[in-house]
């Protein structure tokens, strides 16, 4: 499989281009992004749907300027795809053959169907979900999956799109009225199966209007992929937005670059919700060029990751603990973490829900060593933080981004806890999680891969070890420990007779 692969996505409104570089089996990253906002299907809808020379030349452009990049970054693979625009478009094909000639690229038109399943790939692979319906609204349509038990089982697509609806209505001044009828009456070819609580919103509309969200709520995490919000407690926000002037948008926090479509794009997905019931909107930052690229990625894996396998993990491991990627370490620190688990679990009330994100923690311990040891446990804090994009709800991230930073001397990083106090657990649980992260740490550390038991009783916890624990037993000593209890090592270390 080559090393760095491209995708290239033209839409109505955007083309974009993404470079993605595999870093093993199962670790990819995205490595270079751009942009542009060619509006290829401009004037489209009053010309018959035939592309126009404004927009055409703006395509062109832009996939130039791509192709450039990708010599630059010595690409080995291109994939491109056209949205509804193309096929949409009686010259759309001559516009293809065009490009082929001009520029050496070969653009597939896919169908709404296929741009339904791309994003749904992209989705079940790389969002914390087992079933949901994808909602990805774009210019000439919006494209919807099914998916049940993290499978694929159904693609609709339907003709109402931002572009669509603006230049049919909005352009022409008609009433909102007669935008919603137009809309209702093209839901009505939705199946009844197409019915969910949980939505999830792709593309630019969906992500322009979960930032507008996160600005309102001064939400403390500035991630908008896995960011999920009440569809009942934002219904008011969607509507007066659908409803609000041009020069009216300003007050609803949101990009003045979207100003030219949100309300269309608003319109569209407030009735695609009603219509499927949907109670809660998760934001997916990956979409049609993620769902391309793992749809080539994992040809050979049934088009999913390995159970229990992160790719977020895989890629942070693979680029940041070369010893870790290669080693059974993790695995050590992870069976002595759990004994000390269900220690909590049983004495001090600690929820089980959090166990795989101290695996996660445990799996990444060595990350900010990469850069140095020096400071390594905040190298480690910044890197997860960043870094840890798929498949995690943002408690999780955060969860197993302060774990790394927490040190036995200090069980919660007060500054960082208030920030992100709405997103993490109570402070008991905190207290108890550092403390197994860091305790296990410690033992794993100075004890290579000792057999090590534990015994909790009469506020006491006993630590057994096949190993000398000697270079441990200090540090041990000054860990605070979550509630009051002692702790005392029984390990098997001597001292040979010696004479002077």
């Amino acid at each position: 499989m080559a090393k760095r692969t491209a995708i290239i996505d033209i839409g109505s409104n955007s083309a974009r281009l993404v470079i993605f570089e595999r870093t093993s089996r199962f670790g990819f990253h995205l490595i270079s992004e751009q942009k542009s906002k060619v509006r290829i299907s401009e004037g489209a809808y009053a010309k018959g749907g035939n592309l126009q020379p404004i927009g055409i030349e703006r395509a062109y452009l832009a996939l130039e300027s791509f192709i450039q990049t990708t010599k630059k970054y010595h690409v080995q693979k291109i994939l491109c795809v056209a949205t509804s625009a193309l096929r949409d478009a009686p010259n759309g094909q001559e516009f293809v053959q065009w490009i082929r000639k001009n520029l050496h690229l070969s653009i597939k038109i896919i169908d709404g169907n296929k741009e339904a399943e791309l994003g749904a790939i992209a989705a079940a692979n790389l969002l914390p979900l087992t079933d949901a319906i994808t909602v990805d609204i774009g210019g000439g349509s919006s494209d919807m999956a099914l998916i049940r038990g993290g499978e694929i089982i159904e693609t609709f697509s339907l003709n109402i799109g931002t572009v669509r609806i603006k230049e049919l209505f909005f352009d022409r001044k008609a009433s909102i009225k007669e935008a919603h009828r137009y809309i209702k009456e093209e839901l009505k070819r939705l199946p009844d199966s197409f019915r969910s609580p949980m939505a999830v919103g792709i593309g630019g509309t969906a992500r322009a209007l979960s930032k507008g969200i996160m600005t309102r709520r001064d939400y403390p995490l500035d991630k908008l992929h896995a960011f999920h919000y009440s569809v009942k407690e934002e219904r008011d926000y969607l509507t007066a937005i659908t409803l609000s002037s041009a020069k009216g948008l300003k007050k609803f926090n949101l990009k003045q670059e979207r100003f030219d479509t949100i309300r269309e794009g608003t319109l569209i997905f407030l009735e695609i919700l009603k219509e499927i019931g949907a109670k809660e909107v998760i934001t997916s930052g990956v979409g049609v060029r993620e769902g391309l690229f793992l749809k080539d990625f994992l040809r050979n894996s049934r088009l999913r990751f390995p159970k229990g396998l992160n790719p977020s993990i895989r890629s942070i491991l693979d680029r940041f603990d070369n010893l870790t990627a290669k080693d059974s370490s993790a695995s050590h620190r992870m069976k002595v973490a759990s004994e000390l688990y269900d220690i909590c679990h049983r004495e001090f009330a600690l929820p089980t829900q959090y166990r795989n994100s101290m695996d996660a923690a445990l799996k990444l311990a060595n990350i900010g060593k990469t850069l140095t040891i020096y400071k390594a446990r905040q190298h480690a804090f910044y890197i997860a933080l960043q870094e840890l994009n798929y498949a995690f709800s943002h408690k999780e991230m955060l969860l197993i981004s302060l774990l790394l930073r927490t040190s036995g001397d200090s069980l919660l990083k007060k500054s960082l806890y208030r920030e992100y106090r709405s997103l993490l657990p109570k402070k008991e649980s905190m207290r108890c999680l550092s403390f197994i992260y860091n305790l296990t740490l410690l033992l794993h550390e100075n004890a290579n891969e000792a057999v090590i038991d534990f015994h909790y009783a009469n506020q006491t916890l006993t630590i057994h070890a096949d190993q000398s624990l000697y270079h441990a037993r200090e540090s041990i000593k000054s860990l605070k420990k979550p509630h009051a209890f002692a702790i005392i090592i029984k390990d098997r270390s001597s001292i040979p007779t010696y004479t002077f």
